[in-house]
């Protein structure tokens, strides 16, 4: 991540012990803190409390929470209990990510997560909160006052997880962005269990809807066509999972989309006929489209006739 919380992100040098430089005034940056997965000796929670003696935590803004030691088997529990302990030592912090690692690290669908409205609770303050990673990740029903926006990357997010998020009340939410992934990393989501968030019910507030990196991303598409929480979106993301002529069609065919300030579709498995359908129907309207393939059209496979497409995000 190179921002966080609309600030630029800094690794606090944790692991670093040559660093002489200065470090940049407390609430100027988004602070990333991770060590080295495997040739470490220090914990994330050791080097945590290293960072709290080195800044004026009473000013940090964003925290971004990196790698930590034996990611591949370890969950971030010590991580959350120490989060947890130093709250007040945190009062002014607004932005929170749990798990910002890269696949070089570990794959995201390799990455051990915990009970993730643990730290919604924990800090009512938070206006952003986001979390990589689906391996044991939770997130039972929550209320939060004043989070504004969510994240939750995962190259297959459980069913059960979904629900807890539609099941939330989140009044001031204006962004929600989630990454569903597939059933072979743990995705089992279905539309029924959209079905709230697609409601709007428990989302007065929302602006900005990404349901996406799906593997049944032309059925969300269908039932976003009826949807009635899309006449109040500004940003509709069903970007980098497996779309085709058909969830297009229906989403064309379905309610207007005129309203929209952006519709993003990349990562797709479009025809140019559609592309160019999407093109004539919404961007005299002034929609903004983003409708390049990617990689995603070199990645598809046949095999004995069947097609193979795959969401961009997986293991």
């Amino acid at each position: 991540m190179a921002e966080f919380g609309g600030l630029p992100a800094f690794d606090f040098p944790a692991d670093d012990p040559e660093f002489s430089g200065k470090l940049p005034e407390a609430d100027s940056v988004a602070w990333r803190i991770g060590v080295d997965t495997y040739e470490t000796e220090k914990t994330w929670a050791e080097a945590f409390e290293q960072f709290l003696e080195a800044v004026d935590s009473t000013a940090v803004r964003a925290l971004i929470v990196g790698s930590w030691a034996e990611i591949y088997e370890t969950g971030p529990e010590e991580i959350f209990d120490a989060l947890i302990a130093a709250k007040d030592r945190l009062p002014a912090m607004r932005a929170l990510f749990v798990g910002d690692v890269v696949g070089e690290q570990c794959e995201i669908s390799w990455i051990h997560q915990g009970e993730a409205t643990l730290l919604l609770d924990a800090f009512p303050e938070l206006t952003e909160f986001g979390v990589r990673g689906g391996e044991e990740l939770r997130f039972p029903a929550v209320r939060h006052e004043r989070l504004r926006k969510l994240t939750v990357e995962t190259g297959g997010m459980p069913a059960e997880v979904v629900r807890g998020i539609a099941a939330s009340d989140l009044p001031a939410l204006t962004h929600l962005d989630l990454w569903l992934g597939t059933a072979e990393y743990g995705g089992d989501a279905d539309i029924d269990d959209l079905a709230p968030i697609l409601a709007g019910t428990r989302l007065p507030s929302l602006k900005h809807l990404g349901l996406r990196n799906s593997e049944i991303q032309d059925d969300i598409c269908a039932a976003l066509a009826s949807a009635p929480v899309v006449v109040r979106l500004e940003v509709l993301d069903v970007s980098m999972g497996v779309l085709t002529d058909d969830g297009v069609a229906a989403l064309l065919t379905g309610q207007p989309l005129s309203h929209l300030t952006f519709l993003d579709l990349h990562h797709n498995y479009l025809s140019d006929a559609m592309r160019t359908r999407l093109a004539e129907a919404l961007e005299p309207a002034g929609v903004r489209l983003d409708m390049d393939p990617g990689d995603a059209e070199s990645d598809e496979d046949e095999d004995d006739g069947t097609v193979w497409r795959f969401v961009a995000v997986g293991e």
